[in-house]
């Protein structure tokens, strides 16, 4: 009896090992955008300004960005998901490239601003900056816009 014991022992390790190896090898290659997190300076107008920060992250060709900034703050109580919000960023190869949509947490009025994650489609390569593009955001029919009062530090998100 103890024979066979070792033996579906051995075997479970063997298809253990074997199960790992297949998951290695059907496991999606780590894709990466650096930096993963940038600051700038954003000037909304007459709303307000200040340091805003942007976070990225990348999967495949989909990415998200959500800015966050207690320097900009929501002049009303606001609901969660309630802000319509589109970063428009400036490809460095040419062009632009859009993230959008409608999540946010909820915010007393005087809370910091965070809109995102907002969901966009990038190229391996993709060099994108905050400065020469737009961050809108739609609240209460409401629009408000944010542009960059210098290039993003630590330097652009490039995506793999």
């Amino acid at each position: 009896m103890r024979g066979k014991r070792k033996r579906t022992g051995t075997g479970a390790a063997v298809l253990v090992g074997a199960l790992a190896l297949t998951g290695l090898a059907l496991a999606p290659t780590a894709v990466a955008v650096t930096p993963d997190t940038a600051t700038i300076t954003a000037d909304c107008g007459t709303f307000g300004g200040g340091e805003a920060t942007l976070t990225a992250t990348q999967d495949g060709t989909a990415a998200t960005i959500t800015v966050t900034s207690s320097a900009i703050t929501a002049p009303i109580a606001l609901g969660q998901d309630s802000i319509s919000s589109t970063l428009t960023l400036v490809n460095t190869a040419g062009g632009t490239t859009a993230f959008t949509g409608t999540k946010n947490p909820a915010m007393a009025a005087g809370d910091p601003v965070t809109v995102g994650p907002l969901d966009g489609t990038v190229a391996s390569g993709d060099t994108l900056e905050a400065f020469g593009g737009s961050l809108q955001m739609t609240v209460l029919g409401i629009t408000i816009t944010c542009t960059a009062a210098g290039p993003q530090s630590p330097g652009p998100f490039v995506f793999d």
